[in-house]
């Protein structure tokens, strides 16, 4: 008796909270749930059953989970309340390969918060989980990535020269556990100085606002500063990492006279977007972004590919690899296009007149 009701149990189910105990094969068989309640079943056969059923059942169920994918998302410089519209993104393309957070999926959300140092140790935790994917936000995410596993296939999404920053070998082919998108901001650093300069030509010093913790800080800082002696304006340098930094570097805008600043794409600033465009609003300071996404919120100016579409494209990648794809055989992707979107009223806003030629290659111009 003790067989069949094991196996019976083996084969049932849970639903609506209720173990349901399967009919004996045979229809003429006495059925198994009477037999469990008469009062002719002995006392140990009883403790024997439920016994073999709580061993059995917790590997049914870790068997179950198994099958469902565990990805790791690492984010270095951001808070996950502002970052939610790339997550978004980054779960649209997860979706367009069949693949839907919570329902044949699960991500687990790791955040640095600008706390760099931690980095490591929340990548080392992930890899400890033995999770099947890391998505990485930053290249300081990725570096840290790639130090705590050599197998975990990573995808990232790199402001910079994923080759330079050492993520992989080349762009055609990545080779080893790593590939992504490369959103280009970093060579696009010197171009929104160029238009900001455009943009306001009486301005003869320029503020360039970077994040100190940034692996490109330098050669960005190097770019731009190329490019400000190109326009005969005098570049002043600004780091910062956290809220009140950022209240600093604004404070010193205003004392050294800054005509114009511009923003370095770094996730931290992304995250701190709406501090950024209330600052630039309330002293007056004519301010390039990275995203369009600032701009739309009230910034006066932004230049750069979409971050919303690059976030879209690691989900797919994503879902690629989790498929079954090596992330050594996919090409690092880049953006092909790039968006100038200024915006009007707030232009008005701050006494600034926008050049019509500036107007005339815009991609979009909010009024």
């Amino acid at each position: 008796m003790l067989a069949k009701l094991n196996a019976a149990l083996i084969w049932g189910r849970m639903s609506n909270g209720l173990f349901r105990v399967a009919r004996s094969a045979s229809d003429d068989s006495p059925s198994l749930l009477k037999m469990l309640l008469s009062r002719h079943t002995k006392r140990r056969e009883l403790m024997l059953l439920l016994g073999g059923a709580a061993v059995t059942w917790p590997f049914v169920l870790r068997a179950q989970q198994k099958a469902i994918p565990v990805t790791g998302f690492l984010g270095g410089s951001a808070s996950p309340g502002p970052f939610a519209p790339l997550l978004a993104a980054f779960r649209q393309g997860l979706s367009e390969t069949g693949y839907v957070e919570g329902q044949n999926l699960a991500i687990e959300y790791r955040w640095a918060e600008g706390h760099y140092d931690q980095l490591p140790a929340l990548a080392a935790d992930l890899v400890a989980r033995k999770v099947d994917l890391i998505a990485t936000g930053n290249v300081a995410s990725a570096l840290a990535a790639k130090s705590a596993t050599s197998t975990i296939p990573i995808v990232f999404v790199s402001a910079g020269d994923p080759v330079a920053d050492g993520l992989v070998a080349s762009l055609a082919r990545p080779g080893g556990n790593l590939s992504g998108v490369s959103v280009m901001s970093t060579e696009l650093s010197a171009k929104r100085l160029e238009l900001l300069s455009e943009l306001v030509p009486q301005a003869r010093v320029i503020a360039l606002l970077v994040n100190p913790n940034d692996p490109n800080a330098e050669s960005i800082m190097r770019d731009v500063q190329e490019a400000a002696r190109a326009k005969g304006v005098q570049l002043h340098i600004l780091k910062a990492g956290t809220e009140s930094e950022i209240d600093a570097a604004f404070a010193s805008i205003v004392q050294r006279h800054a005509g114009a600043l511009v923003i370095n794409a770094d996730p931290i600033f992304f995250s701190r977007r709406d501090q950024l465009v209330a600052l630039a609003s309330r002293h007056a300071v004519p301010v390039i972004y990275a995203w369009r996404d600032a701009t739309a919120s009230g910034g006066l100016i932004s230049y750069g590919a979409s971050i919303a579409a690059v976030f879209r494209e690691a989900g797919i990648y994503a879902g690629k690899i989790l498929k079954g794809a090596k992330p050594a055989d996919l090409p690092v992707q880049q953006p092909t296009k790039f968006e100038l979107v200024i915006n009007l009223k707030t232009a008005q806003a701050i006494g600034l007149i926008v050049p019509q030629a500036l107007l005339a290659r815009a991609d979009e111009v909010i009024e």
